[in-house]
C-alpha cells in the first residue's frame, strides 16, 4: 500500500469516527447509563449550585470539574472553573486550597503556553501557603519557567520537584515532573535519559489506563528519536492495544495513528493496513462501550444549566448583599442613636449631679449665717458686760471653728477626727454662752481609725444646735447634752441626747417665726440626707424621738454607712 492509499484511511477513519460516536451514543441514551467523569462532575456541580449548597462545597465541586477537564485538554473551560473556585476560596479566606487552586491555574496556563500568568499563579501560590514543601515546588516551577530557554537549569529546578515529591510519595504531580525532565532530555538531545524518566512517570501512573496510554506514546516519541524504530513501535503497540482494552475510542485512534506512521517509516505498509481494518471493525461496538466519550450536547446543557445558577446565585448574593449593607447601615444607626443618646443621658446625668451639688453646698451654707448672727450677739454680749477676757476667748474659737468650716465648705465628706474637732470647738462656744444653762460630754469608741473614715460635713451640728437653742436653754436648770459616737458592724451610729424641755413644749413656746425657722432648718437636714443619699448612694439615716414618761427632751439618731479615705 502507498502512503498516499494510508493518508486516505486516516482520513477516512477521521470522518467516520465522530458520526459513528454521534450515532452510538443517540441509539445507546435511552438504555446505557453514562458514567464518564467528567459529567459525573458537572452534574455534582450543578446540584450543588442549584440546592444552594455552602461555598466551600462548590468550590470543591469546581475544582473537581477542572480538573476532569484538564485531563481532557479542555484548558480553557478548566481555567474558567478554576477561577470560579478560587474566588469562593477567596470568600471563605482558605488559603491553602487558594495555593491549590492557583497552582492548578498554572499548570493549565502552562499548557495554554501563557507562561507569564503561569509564573504569577506559582508565585500567588508561594505567597498563600504556610506548607514549605508546597513553597519549594511553586518555587521551583517559577524558575523552570524563568529559564525556559535554558534546559540545563531547567533540570536542576525539575530535580528538585522530584526529590520532595518522593519524600512525600505524591505520585501525580511526581509522574508530571518526570515528564517535564523527559521534555527537558529531549532538548538536550538525551533520548536515554528521557526514556529513563518516561519509565519512572509510568511506574507512577500504572493504575490510571488514559495515563499510561500517553506516557507510552511519548516513550515510543523518545525511542523513534533514537533512532530506535522497533522499540519506539512495541510502545506505542502497547499503547494501542490497552486502549483497545480499555474501550478510550479517542485514545485508540491516536496511538493508531502513531503506530501507522511509524510503520511506514519502518517500510511495513501491511501492518499498518492491518491495523486500520482492525480497528475500523472495532469502531462501533468500542463506542457503544466507551464510557469515557462525552456527550458533547449533554455537557452542554450541563455548561448552560451551570451558568445559569451560576447567574442567580450571583444575584442572590447581590440581594444578600444589598440586604446585609441595609442592616449593616440599620445597625449603624440604631448604635449611633444609641450612642448619642448615652452621651446624652450622661450629660443630663452629670448636670443632674452637678445641680444636686451646688444644691447640696447651698443648704450646707444655709447653715453658716444662724450660726453667724448668733456668734456676733453673743460677742456683743460679752462687751456690754465688759468681760473682755470671755470676748477675745469666744472671738478665738469662734475664728478657729469658722476657719475650720471654710476650708471644708466645699465637701461633701470629711474625716471624722476633723468634723469632731469642729463639734467641740462649736460646743464650747455655746457653753461659753449659756453656761447656766448646760453641760455636755462626748462618748467615742476608739476602737476605730477617725481619720480614715468619712461623715458628711456639717450635718451633726444643726441637730446639736437645736438641742442647745431648742430644748436646753429653755430648762429651768442645767441640763446635759450626750453625743456618742458608736461603730456598729458596717455602720457609724452618731447619737445627740438631751434632757431639755423636748419637741411639744418647744414648739408651744415658740413664736411662729421661731416654728418656722426651726422647720426649715430640719427640713434642709432632710433634703441634705436626701442629696447625699442620691449623690453617694450611701443609705444615711436620720431619725429624731421625743423622750416619754418623766423623763423630758430629745434623742436624734444618725446612721452613716462607714467610708474610708481613698
Amino acid at each position: 500500500m502507498t502512503e498516499k492509499a494510508m493518508k486516505y484511511l486516516s482520513l477516512l477513519i477521521f470522518m467516520l469516527l465522530p458520526a459513528t460516536i454521534a450515532w452510538s451514543q443517540e441509539d445507546t441514551i435511552p438504555t446505557i447509563k453514562y458514567s464518564g467523569n467528567t459529567r459525573s462532575a458537572a452534574m455534582k456541580l450543578s446540584t450543588s449550585l442549584e440546592k444552594d449548597s455552602s461555598d466551600r462545597k462548590i468550590a470543591f465541586d469546581y475544582l473537581i470539574l477542572a480538573k476532569e477537564l484538564m485531563k481532557q485538554g479542555e484548558y480553557v473551560k478548566a481555567e474558567l472553573y478554576l477561577n470560579n473556585a478560587s474566588k469562593l476560596y477567596q470568600k471563605l479566606n482558605d488559603k491553602e486550597q487558594l495555593a491549590y487552586v492557583n497552582r492548578e491555574l498554572a499548570k493549565v496556563k502552562e499548557a495554554q503556553n501563557k507562561l507569564r500568568d503561569a509564573i504569577s499563579n506559582y508565585s500567588e501560590a508561594v505567597k498563600l501557603s504556610q506548607n514549605k514543601q508546597v513553597q519549594e515546588l511553586n518555587i521551583n516551577d517559577v524558575k523552570r519557567l524563568k529559564n525556559k530557554s535554558n534546559p540545563v537549569v531547567q533540570a536542576t529546578y525539575i530535580q528538585r520537584n522530584i526529590d520532595i515529591l518522593n519524600a512525600d510519595e505524591d505520585k501525580e504531580e511526581r509522574a508530571v515532573a518526570y515528564q517535564q525532565m523527559a521534555e527537558v532530555n529531549m532538548k538536550m538531545n538525551n533520548q536515554q535519559a528521557a526514556i529513563s524518566n518516561l519509565e519512572s512517570a509510568l511506574e507512577d501512573v500504572k493504575d490510571k489506563p488514559v495515563e499510561t496510554i500517553k506516557v507510552k506514546r511519548e516513550i515510543a516519541t523518545a525511542y523513534a528519536a533514537d533512532k530506535k524504530m522497533e522499540a519506539a513501535a512495541a510502545s506505542l503497540l502497547q499503547s494501542y492495544e490497552l486502549a483497545l482494552k480499555e474501550g478510550h475510542t479517542i485514545e485508540a485512534k491516536k496511538s493508531l495513528e502513531q503506530l501507522a506512521a511509524q510503520y511506514q517509516k519502518m517500510n511495513k505498509p501491511q501492518k499498518a493496513l492491518d491495523l486500520y481494518k482492525d480497528f475500523m471493525s472495532q469502531l462501533e461496538p468500542m463506542v457503544k462501550a466507551d464510557s469515557t466519550l462525552i456527550d458533547s450536547r449533554f455537557f452542554e446543557v450541563h455548561e448552560k444549566r451551570i451558568a445559569q445558577l451560576e447567574k442567580e446565585r450571583v444575584l442572590k448574593d447581590e440581594l444578600i448583599r444589598k440586604q446585609n449593607k441595609f442592616n449593616s447601615f440599620l445597625l449603624g444607626s440604631i448604635v449611633l442613636i444609641l450612642i448619642c443618646m448615652a452621651f446624652i443621658l450622661r450629660a443630663w446625668y452629670s448636670i443632674r449631679r452637678k445641680n444636686k451639688k451646688i444644691a447640696l453646698q447651698s443648704l450646707r451654707r444655709e447653715m453658716n449665717p444662724h450660726f453667724i448672727f448668733n456668734s456676733l450677739n453673743s460677742v456683743n454680749q460679752f462687751i456690754a458686760r465688759n468681760d473682755e477676757l470671755a470676748a477675745n476667748k469666744y472671738l478665738s474659737s469662734y475664728s478657729r471653728l469658722m476657719r475650720n468650716t471654710l476650708e471644708n465648705s466645699n465637701k461633701d465628706f470629711t474625716p471624722l477626727a476633723t468634723e469632731l474637732e469642729q463639734l467641740k470647738e462649736y460646743l464650747e462656744l455655746e457653753h461659753m454662752r449659756f453656761q447656766d444653762k448646760f453641760t455636755y460630754q462626748i462618748q467615742i469608741d476608739e476602737s476605730f481609725d477617725m481619720e480614715a473614715i468619712l461623715i458628711p460635713n456639717m450635718l451633726i451640728q444643726p441637730q446639736l444646735e437645736n438641742a442647745i437653742w431648742h430644748g436646753l436653754r429653755y430648762k429651768e436648770n442645767s441640763g446635759l447634752l450626750t453625743l456618742t459616737i458608736r461603730k456598729k458592724a458596717s455602720s457609724l451610729s452618731v447619737v445627740i441626747e438631751d434632757n431639755g424641755i423636748g419637741l411639744t413644749k418647744s414648739r408651744e413656746l415658740k413664736t411662729k417665726h421661731q416654728r418656722e425657722h426651726h422647720s426649715r432648718g430640719l427640713t434642709n437636714t432632710y433634703e441634705r440626707i436626701h442629696l447625699l443619699n442620691s449623690l453617694y448612694n450611701c443609705h444615711i439615716t436620720i431619725d429624731i424621738t421625743e423622750k416619754t414618761g418623766n423623763e423630758s427632751g430629745v434623742i436624734v439618731t444618725f446612721h452613716f454607712p462607714i467610708q474610708h479615705k481613698k
